[in-house]
């Protein structure tokens, strides 16, 4: 095709008129996130200025506050009797993340087999799928704390709660993970005559196997994580227990950075053992 002086200078010219307009647009994002942000800074040091501090003086506060960081991070307390207790403590928080990561699991996939959308019909998945997301928007505390009324404080409580919240979250990650498969691979197990749940085992899972390691181990550090803060909340106990007990009650910062400490720590070798595992398994699928 034999493009004609007129067709070249009108394409030179709609290339030149489009770039201009990008350019524009990228200038009026980032001037509209320059107002957000002076808006939000000049907002936040409005409200120090402004704000009610009572009879407390700032100046003494912050080095205050400063020195019980110092107390916390750079002169944690280290004793065998201690760490002793914590690391029980520490046990019963992670068996409790763990036990309620593994009912999540479980359940978390059967809602999400019977919420994905190209297994079964739109009309028995929206069943499902408003079930899940009525319970997410529940915070996980406020699980815990409606079951705390029935079964009272205690570790009843927390794993009925944190189960409740994993199911669903769970159930909804699996099902964007199940709906993501293409129609042919399932098409092709219920033509060779295969059941609802030969296709779900055999076609399914061996499909979306990292997927569902991974939002397992995601969830695993999230039940972590509420674990430790319903320690104190629901009266489960654990580390976050010790955690309250030691910066509420008895005001030992020291002993409050090394729990901290074995926090960070823990919550450090979740990580590591989470991204090996998920680097074997995809490796693996690989090959």
């Amino acid at each position: 095709m034999i493009i004609e002086p007129s067709d070249q200078t009108n394409v030179s010219l709609t290339t030149e008129t489009t770039k201009p307009k990008q350019q524009k647009i990228k200038i009026h994002r980032l001037n509209a996130m320059k107002v957000v942000l002076g808006v939000l800074a000049g907002l936040t040091l409005l409200s120090f200025m402004t704000m009610d501090r009572g009879s407390v003086p700032l100046i003494k506060a912050t080095s205050e506050f400063l020195v019980n960081l110092k107390y916390m991070f750079l002169q944690p307390k280290i004793s065998v009797n201690l760490l002793q207790g914590l690391s029980n403590s520490l046990l019963l928080t992670l068996g409790l993340s763990i036990l309620t990561t593994f009912i999540g699991v479980f359940f978390g996939f059967i809602f999400a087999v019977l919420s994905a959308t190209n297994l079964l019909d739109r009309r028995y998945t929206l069943v499902a799928r408003s079930i899940m997301a009525f319970i997410r928007a529940v915070p996980t505390i406020l699980w815990v704390l409606v079951f705390s009324i029935v079964c009272g404080l205690g570790i009843n409580a927390a794993v009925l709660g944190l189960s409740l919240h994993s199911i669903a979250y769970l159930g909804k990650a699996y099902s964007d993970s199940i709906e993501a498969l293409g129609m042919d691979r399932l098409e092709s197990f219920k033509a060779s005559g295969a059941g609802f749940w030969a296709t779900v085992c055999q076609g399914v899972i061996p499909s979306i196997k990292p997927a569902l390691i991974s939002w397992s181990f995601i969830r695993l550090e999230i039940n972590f994580a509420n674990a430790v803060a319903i320690g104190a909340a629901a009266g489960a106990g654990g580390i976050g227990y010790q955690l309250f007990v030691s910066s509420a009650f008895d005001f030992d910062f020291h002993e409050v950075g090394t729990i901290v400490y074995l926090i960070l720590i823990t919550a450090i070798i979740l990580e590591v053992i989470a991204v090996q595992i998920r680097k074997q398994f995809i490796d693996t699928t690989q090959r």
